[in-house]
């Protein structure tokens, strides 16, 4: 049984956490983890897959006004409720796809799925991992013009104004922020970690970044890529940070390939 994909539905995590999730669609698991823009950046990719998978695409807690438990206060958190939501539905063969922050989310449950459920990875322009000569531009210092020079391929396509934005969403806006600074904040945008354990991951992993994205440049997605066992990077000419949305075409074609190449047929 499936809810529409326009209509999120309550999903237990634990006591405490009660997972607001979109889920549609038929077939192998896809799990679809948005970033720091909310579940509306990746909307496309969900509702493209949901025609012949069976997606999940969950709001992050603390985003879009739903209640963050005072626990969860880490990526690493997030990374294991949604590996336990993978477990407790009995799912596998899943295949995770994180944009943003929602691919650091991504590289880190693939480092604590002792129990193998993962079988392919996508991660878009993904935050999480530390390299030195490639800092992350900190995001929290732009204004709304930065924030659109930095994201976007063409960013006068995409600038909003502040001020045309109405109160309520504005509000939302900042909440989904002040969320993000706690879970993300310090250290910033990363896990230091990280970069070192992902040489023990072998899940096959998609790297795909847009040419243009200066919050994370492609130099900083080559050097993610080459951390993981098995990972191929691909640059995606006339898109930034969301190449999901600049070039939609382009991006899901890619994903369809892989998780075309990553898919276990004999997978329940």
């Amino acid at each position: 049984m499936t809810t529409d994909i326009d209509s999120p539905a309550p999903a237990a995590a634990c006591d405490d956490l009660a997972l607001t999730l979109s889920e549609a669609g038929t077939g192998r698991p896809v799990l679809v983890l948005h970033g720091g823009g909310g579940p509306a950046t990746v909307a496309g990719i969900a509702a493209h897959l949901s025609r012949t998978a069976h997606t999940l695409a969950p709001v992050h807690p603390g985003w879009e006004g739903t209640p963050r438990p005072d626990w969860l206060t880490g990526v690493d958190d997030l990374a294991l409720t949604y590996l336990h939501l993978l477990y407790d539905r009995g799912l596998r063969d899943a295949l995770v796809i994180g944009s943003s922050l929602g691919g650091w989310i991504a590289a880190e449950m693939a480092v604590r799925d002792t129990a193998g459920v993962i079988s392919g990875l996508v991660l878009i322009d993904a935050v999480g991992v530390r390299v030195p000569d490639e800092p992350i531009t900190d995001f929290f210092a732009l204004d709304a013009r930065g924030v659109a020079e930095h994201s976007w391929h063409d960013p006068d396509r995409y600038y909003v104004d502040p001020a045309d934005v109405p109160a309520d969403q504005l509000a939302t806006r900042q909440g989904n922020m002040a969320t993000m600074r706690v879970l993300a904040g310090e250290p910033y945008m990363h896990d230091a970690k990280l970069l070192r354990r992902l040489r023990r991951v072998s899940t096959p992993a998609l790297l795909l970044w847009g040419e243009s994205d200066r919050v994370v440049t492609p130099a900083y997605g080559a050097a993610y890529a080459a951390a993981f066992a098995n990972a191929h990077l691909e640059v995606i000419p006339g898109a930034g940070h969301l190449p999901q949305i600049e070039q939609p075409g382009a991006t899901l074609a890619l994903i369809d390939a892989h998780a075309h190449r990553t898919a276990d047929s004999g997978a329940a």
